[in-house]
């Protein structure tokens, strides 16, 4: 064999090795890089979790209720009772009919002697009538008296029952658009609303809460006011893009009618749906927030998309809320278990300084899920009409009057 034919098949079976041996130090760069890129992606996820999660709140502790003081449902104004009439006065005897003269003859002396009686007698009934006429105005006047001094105790006993146990004060919020931070299980989601309107009859509620994946829950529920405060008419609720189940408050019948079962229930005084309540809740603390202190349950007759029953609601205690602009001093509500095993909780943070419009809302599922709102924008009360914006912290006066939400920003 020639020695260059030799020379060139040794070229070709060496270079053929070569290549053999760096194809697995290839693979395993490939490998390498695509474990750091991993790497890396998990790296940024998990730094933008940690930074959803450095403003929001910590989630609720197990609350042990000790209960000071239970507020059931009343009227938020009372009618006073009309005093009673007072007794007619009693009406005069008449006179006794006169009687007959004889017809037989009789003496000069005997007509002198009935005229003398005659005239006796008719004095005597005069005073006799005049005496009864006397006694009569007696009775009248000690009547009138009387019931004078009744209804003046009816009223005194009235003023000490009112001021032993007030009446409660109703402050409905002034409309406005009012937008939240939402999260879900602590992550950040998108920008949900409360759209509220207020015309002092009537009323109206929608609250629209996106998902990711699932489409947007929206609560809505509109009515109007009674004695007993809000007065739901209808309530419905939609969950993605599930149709809409409507509760309806037939107060003609005094029912609840569900369109997602047939079997209607009794409609109480000052019942609420599952959001209305919360503003019902805020009216009474802005009419009257001092009775609302730690320990303090109140219940509300509430009604979901399928059934009524009792919410007890307590005062946890005035606590700090962070929110995307800064902290806020706010109010803690927290529904109590229903029943044994209710593992469903809401709480509910109303804050002065807004008014006391809800600053912070969480809703804690069965499942462990939880949907947060948080206030979105500055700490101050809306603006009273959408082309108003406020600036700076809000004074008292600002307090008391919300409305639009126009210096949100995003």
């Amino acid at each position: 064999m020639p020695f260059s034919l030799l020379r060139r098949r040794r070229a070709v079976s060496g270079g053929s090795s070569d290549n053999s041996s760096s194809e697995p130090s290839l693979r395993w760069v490939v490998w390498l890089a695509v474990l750091l890129a991993v790497v890396a992606l998990h790296w940024v996820a998990g730094r933008w979790v940690e930074r959803s999660r450095s403003t929001s709140n910590p989630t609720p502790a197990e609350h042990v209720p000790v209960q000071v003081e239970l507020l059931t449902p009343k009227p938020v104004a009372q009618t006073p009772t009309p005093p009673a009439p007072p007794p007619p006065a009693p009406r005069p005897r008449p006179k006794p009919a006169p009687q007959p003269q004889p017809t037989h003859a009789i003496t000069t002396a005997q007509q002198t002697e009935q005229a003398v009686q005659a005239a006796e007698a008719a004095q005597a009934e005069q005073a006799a009538q005049a005496a009864q006429a006397a006694q009569a105005a007696q009775a009248a006047q000690a009547a009138a008296k009387a019931a004078s001094d009744a209804a003046a105790a009816q009223a005194a006993a009235a003023s000490q029952a009112a001021a032993a146990e007030p009446a409660d004060k109703f402050s409905v919020p002034p409309s406005g658009e009012l937008r939240y931070d939402t999260r879900i299980n602590g992550v950040m989601n998108q920008i949900g609303t409360i759209h509220w309107i207020n015309d002092g009859q009537h009323y109206e509620m929608v609250v629209s809460i996106p998902l990711p994946f699932v489409g947007p829950y929206v609560y809505s529920s509109k009515g109007h006011t009674d004695r007993f405060g809000l007065a739901p008419e209808q309530y419905s609720e939609q969950r993605g893009r599930r149709a809409a189940d409507i509760t309806v408050f037939d107060r003609t019948t005094k029912q609840l009618v569900y369109t997602r079962t047939p079997n209607n229930q009794p409609l109480a005084d000052g019942a609420q749906d599952r959001f209305s309540v919360v503003m019902q809740l805020s009216s009474l603390v802005r009419g009257t927030p001092d009775p609302y202190k730690p320990g303090v349950v109140r219940q509300f007759s509430v009604a979901d998309n399928d059934s009524n029953e009792i919410w007890p609601i307590e005062t946890v205690g005035d606590e700090n809320v962070q929110t995307a602009d800064g902290n806020v001093q706010a109010r803690h509500f927290t529904r109590l278990p229903r029943r044994d095993g209710d593992r469903r909780r809401l709480d509910i943070w109303l804050a002065p300084a807004l008014g006391w419009l809800p600053v912070r809302i969480l809703q804690t599922e069965p499942n462990g899920m939880q949907i947060e709102m948080l206030w979105r924008g500055k700490l101050q009360p809306p603006s009273v009409t959408p082309d108003q914006s406020g600036a700076g912290t809000p004074n008292a006066s600002d307090s008391s009057t919300p409305g639009t939400a126009g210096s949100d920003k995003p």
